[in-house]
């Protein structure tokens, strides 16, 4: 598998599925899948633990998306970007957008 072009604290928008068009954070990157925020809720019956002191009940939780179905969001053009790698002069890598080459951490 090669090395995720998306990571934990990015912005992203959905293009694919029932929350195309979507954006939000993502919380946690789990080998091909992604959690984003307020993505693909999904509602969880779960039963009560007092040990852990929750509640049972029906709680809305976000669940995992496909990678391949999210697109880092740039703010310069406010629409999905691919992305590419670029080698800095002292060997750093770092993540720049193919539409304009600007870097994604700026």
């Amino acid at each position: 598998m090669a090395t995720n072009r998306i990571k934990k604290g990015d912005q992203v928008v959905v293009i694919a599925g029932k929350d195309k068009g979507r954006q939000g954070e993502v919380l946690r990157v789990l080998g091909d899948k992604v959690v984003v925020s307020n993505v693909n809720l999904v509602k969880r019956h779960t039963k009560p633990n007092p040990q852990a002191n929750q509640p049972g009940g029906v709680i809305e939780r976000e669940a995992p998306i496909h990678i391949s179905n999210v697109m880092l969001f740039d703010p310069a053009t406010g629409k999905g970007a691919r992305i590419g790698t670029k080698v800095l002069e002292d060997g750093r890598r770092i993540r720049v957008f193919r539409s304009s080459g600007e870097a994604v951490d700026a």
